[in-house]
């Protein structure tokens, strides 16, 4: 960032200077331009390289000093739904009656939770210039085949896991030698669209490769990689073993925490109670983030086809796979809330994208079935689809506890809930007809409502001066604007989705 910057306004610099001269003095002040910048950028390279070294000399020299112990704090159980609603079928001969209107009321809304900017390191990391054939290792992350520039040469080794030599190891890494290793993973970062949580699990998954298993070396070296990224860690030991703690913003559920300077932190692959945690922080570090706001391009590994069909729409039908390889990476995604507000769980389920594997087949064949129809018509056979198309089954006999979806997971699994298919079904409804849609909480039940542009009547909600009439996909066989019964609006909360 810093580099481009400084070439922006080079060549600013350099336009504004040659403005009506000649070309033959065009020509003579853009080289001696061009020189003195040269020379400029050099400088400040320099610069950029020689605060990053002071400050990793400083943080060394705390890694020496700063531990102390601490107790973890239980986690925090997924919110219970107060109560399980089960699924409610709509009386058949009311199917083609008329919805009237009627305003429900609700308790509160949740609001968006914008994404920040990925972390990035606090200055540009300099390449280090490499032999004529650079050594390249390459390694799986979720069947994914990954490359950097390192060698075996760059593998160090920890006689134990005191301070200073965890000190003396990290002033290693901190030379120009792991520079090339640190911009590759950046690099696929960047490349592969990876959210905060999936970098994490790749430099964890390329130290434990490198260094041939989970050691204190291959816990430091990507807990090295992770702070010079510009993500806030810290350094824990407990029984001659590292551990990698990462800071978030938002709380993990059922996962231990240590609470460090008011801010959460969580351990990797550990469920360890009692730590000796080295409280030294690196400049402008930021916490790892669990949105994600785009599909992490891994390797494609089709899963078995899946057809599905609406039972009253018999058109409206899609024979349907997805990504595996990205199935096992929601698999490891741990559930989070943000503010303290369980409704923004589901909001980053329903934020993340369908995957592209999945959307080359459904989408084409939903949309065939929509083409040429009202919005009303088509949110009605859109939600037919996912009303009638799954099979609905409780998260606890399933998987023994409380599970969301994401719409990827709910077209591979043989079975979902009412969370699953609201946020499957508000997705559909955004990308199909770009209409705005919320998710509906009430107590032990989550539905929909979406904010037509066209004339529809029936249950509605009125959402910041606008209309949004409810779609309940767990309502079987129900049209557009029909609730539940027994639905407790007055403590219904709204949630607002991007």
């Amino acid at each position: 960032m810093f580099r481009k910057v400084i070439y922006v306004l080079s060549f600013l610099f350099i336009s504004c200077m040659v403005k009506g001269q000649s070309r033959e003095s065009y020509e003579e002040m853009r080289e001696r331009l061009g020189r003195e910048f040269s020379s400029f950028r050099e400088s400040a390279e320099k610069d950029f390289e020689d605060f990053r070294n002071r400050i990793n000399e400083e943080y060394a020299s705390l890694l020496k000093k700063s531990w102390q112990e601490y107790n973890a704090i239980k986690g925090i159980p997924v919110p219970d739904r107060d109560k399980t609603v089960p699924p409610v079928v709509y009386p058949y001969d009311d199917k083609d009656e008329p919805v009237k209107d009627n305003l429900k009321p609700f308790d509160e809304i949740v609001p968006v939770v914008k994404p920040k900017p990925q972390p990035d390191p606090i200055v540009p990391i300099e390449e280090t210039p490499a032999p004529v054939v650079d050594r390249y290792y390459t390694f799986d992350f979720f069947n994914t085949k990954m490359q950097v520039r390192i060698d075996d040469k760059h593998r160090f080794t920890l006689r134990n896991c005191s301070e200073s030599e965890v000190a003396r190891a990290w002033t290693v890494l901190s030379g120009s030698a792991y520079n090339n290793v640190i911009n590759d993973c950046l690099r696929l970062r960047s490349q592969h669209k990876l959210c905060d949580w999936a970098y994490l699990l790749m430099l964890r998954d390329l130290s434990d490769s490198f260094f041939k298993g989970c050691t204190n070396e291959s816990v430091l070296f990507a807990a090295y990689l992770y702070c010079q990224s510009g993500y806030k860690m810290r350094l824990a030991c407990a029984d001659s073993r590292l551990y990698l703690l990462y800071a978030s913003n938002h709380l993990i559920y059922d996962k231990t925490f240590w609470t460090i300077d008011g801010e959460r932190f969580y351990a990797l692959d550990s469920s360890v109670k009692r730590l000796n945690i080295c409280q030294a922080a690196f400049p402008n570090e930021k916490p790892l983030s669990l949105q994600i706001s785009t599909e992490p391009l891994l390797s494609q590994n089709a899963s078995a086809q899946r057809s599905l069909q609406s039972k009253r729409y018999q058109d409206v039908k899609a024979v349907v796979n997805t990504n595996e390889n990205l199935i096992k990476f929601f698999d490891s995604y741990p559930t989070s809330m943000i503010d303290n507000d369980f409704g923004t769980r589901w909001a980053m389920y329903a934020n993340t994208p369908l995957s592209q594997q999945a959307r080359q087949e459904l989408y084409p064949a939903l949309k065939r079935a929509i083409s040429g129809k009202s919005q009303i018509d088509a949110v009605n056979r859109l939600l037919n689809f996912v009303q009638t198309a799954f099979v609905y089954e409780y998260d606890d006999k399933v998987w023994g506890c409380d599970r969301a979806f994401f719409a990827d997971e709910t077209l591979y699994y043989p079975y979902c809930d009412c969370e699953d298919r609201s946020i499957l079904f508000s997705l559909l409804v955004r990308d199909l007809l770009g209409l705005k849609v919320v998710l509906v909480y009430y107590p032990g039940h989550l539905a929909t409502a979406v904010n037509f542009t066209e004339s529809v009547t029936g249950d509605y909600l009125a959402i910041n001066g606008n209309r949004y009439v409810i779609c309940d996909p767990t309502f079987i066989g129900a049209p557009v604007g029909a609730t539940m019964p027994n639905m407790d609006n007055a403590s219904a909360k709204v949630i607002l989705l991007e």
